[in-house]
């Protein structure tokens, strides 16, 4: 007689049996971290390796991060770091026996014989704290997101801030050593030199292109002017140089105006039709085919404009990351400073660091994209009270010196004409109608100058002051005599009469074709 098998409600299926490991652990490398605390505690080298890389929240076991915050203080104390210094800190800070005690710490320092690959290890370690933040701020979001009571603009806002944080603390380069460098830098100046023209992105503009030898990748360039003073006009003039002239993709943030606007004045200064023209659209018959030849190039040209208002640094770096990946990007240009917002939340602070962290992530971001990044700035009223010829001065730069300190060159325009200054304050004491200078105020790697532009208000664009159309180059007499008719003798017998043969009539060219 069987037995009666009791109804047990949990029978064991095949294939449904689920291991634990198939369920989600948080990233972790536990055996690492033991590794690298135990390399640190038996070798000081190992100290010096990571302690720069590392903090105690990258440590997934807390008795981990107890053990790394006392070989911390140790090390900024200059204390030397082993298994008795750390222990005895440790019962300082009264947290021994939360990092599992004097036997854990021997145990640690068991595991290992020697600091070896320990910033490899640390990298690892680093790696896996990125995700848990990462996998942390992602459910904080999808909380948030659910809760009908925020605004969408706050939870963007608050995202964007934790993103940024998690990027800007722990993404870090290794340091290079000379000779990597050395040989990077002997390649690039080899480059350099099998190419024709500048090593940098041509501005346009001769007497400036000398100087900088165009503008080179990962510097920051700022602007600054008074309102006015063609800011804008100066910058589009060079983003159509270096779009239409020479291919250069360009991307150009506008705060300021709309994208539309924008591009009505390139228009304007591509045809030669003026703003007012363009506005009202009072065009003539041939200005309008003027106006369709003439934007071909541009409509081909690889220019990208962005009119996004109060701009983020958050939104400008994915942005530029995008259009670096997508189109190839070599410049970027953003018009006007003041007009950005740090982002992160909305204590950030006052208006003066939050001008500093926009400065000082524009100098990261051209670094990071290796592309020149041009920002335009306002100035201080200072200007305007100063006496004399109203020149700016790094001092007037509005806001914040970051500016003046993150940035490889600061330059300044200034038009005297706009101060009703009818002469330029040189020994000349030329005219300054239609003239601008572009002050090249801190250059880090270059010399300073003062370079005159010409500037066409009414199409709103600087061009180099020596260029001049064909037609309008000074005449020489023996030229007009050459093109006009003070040669023509039409008194003069005709070819029969001269030479009494009307034989060759047909054969013979008319008076008018005869060179002289």
């Amino acid at each position: 007689m069987e037995k009666a098998q009791p109804n047990s409600p949990y029978k064991k299926r095949p294939g449904q049996v689920i291991n634990l490991e198939k369920g989600k652990i948080p990233p972790q490398a536990t055996d690492l971290e033991e590794v690298v605390l135990g390399a640190m505690m038996i070798d000081k080298k190992g100290v010096d390796e990571v302690i720069d890389i590392l903090n105690p929240d990258v440590f997934y076991k807390e008795s981990h991060q107890h053990i790394f915050e006392a070989i911390n203080t140790l090390f900024v104390e200059s204390q030397p770091v082993d298994l008795l210094t750390v222990s005895q800190q440790l019962k300082k800070m009264q947290k021994l026996e939360m990092a599992g005690g004097e036997f854990y710490l021997i145990q640690l320092t068991q595991k290992v014989s020697s600091s070896a690959h320990i910033e490899f290890h640390a990298r690892i370690i680093l790696q896996k704290y990125i995700q848990r933040s990462l996998i942390k701020i992602s459910n904080e979001i999808i909380q948030d997101s659910y809760d009908e009571t925020t605004d969408v603009f706050d939870l963007l806002d608050t995202a964007e801030s934790k993103l940024y944080e998690i990027t800007q603390g722990n993404i870090k380069r290794s340091s290079e050593t000379a000779q990597d460098l050395v040989i990077q830098a002997k390649k690039k100046i080899e480059e350099i030199a099998n190419k024709e023209g500048l090593s940098g992105i041509p501005s346009g503009f001769t007497e400036l292109d000398k100087l900088t030898s165009g503008w080179q990748p990962s510097d920051l360039i700022i602007i600054a002017a008074r309102p006015g003073m063609g800011k804008t006009a100066l910058t589009l003039s060079m983003a159509r140089n270096m779009a239409v002239d020479h291919n250069v993709p360009v991307a150009f943030f506008s705060c300021e105006m709309s994208s539309v606007q924008l591009i009505t004045r390139l228009i304007s200064s591509e045809t030669g039709l003026s703003s007012e023209k363009l506005r009202t659209g009072n065009l003539e018959k041939h200005e309008w085919e003027q106006l369709n030849v003439k934007v071909k190039g541009l409509e081909k040209a690889p220019l990208f404009i962005d009119d996004t208002p109060s701009l983020s640094i958050f939104d400008l770096r994915a942005k530029a990351r995008r259009l670096a990946s997508q189109h190839g990007v070599k410049m970027i240009m953003i018009d006007y400073l003041q007009l950005m917002t740090a982002g992160g939340g909305k204590n950030g602070g006052n208006r003066e660091q939050e001008i500093s962290t926009i400065s000082r992530n524009l100098k990261a971001l051209a670094k990071e994209l290796n592309v020149p990044v041009i920002a335009l700035s306002q100035l201080s009223r200072a200007v305007e009270t100063r006496g004399g010829s109203k020149r700016p001065l790094l001092s007037d730069l509005r806001e914040s010196g970051a500016i003046e300190q993150d940035a490889d060159i600061v330059s300044f325009i200034y038009r005297p004409e706009y101060y009703k200054i009818d002469e330029w304050d040189d020994d000349d004491h030329s005219p300054t109608a239609g003239q601008g200078e572009f002050i090249v105020a801190k250059h880090r790697n270059g010399g300073l100058d003062e370079i005159r532009l010409k500037f066409v208000g009414h199409l709103g664009k600087f061009e180099n002051l020596d260029t001049f159309p064909f037609n309008n180059e000074i005449a020489s007499s023996m030229n007009a005599a050459a093109n006009d008719d003070t040669f023509k003798t039409p008194n003069f017998p005709s070819v029969e009469d001269a030479f009494g043969s009307s034989s060759n009539n047909d054969a013979l060219p008319s008076n008018d074709d005869v060179p002289y």
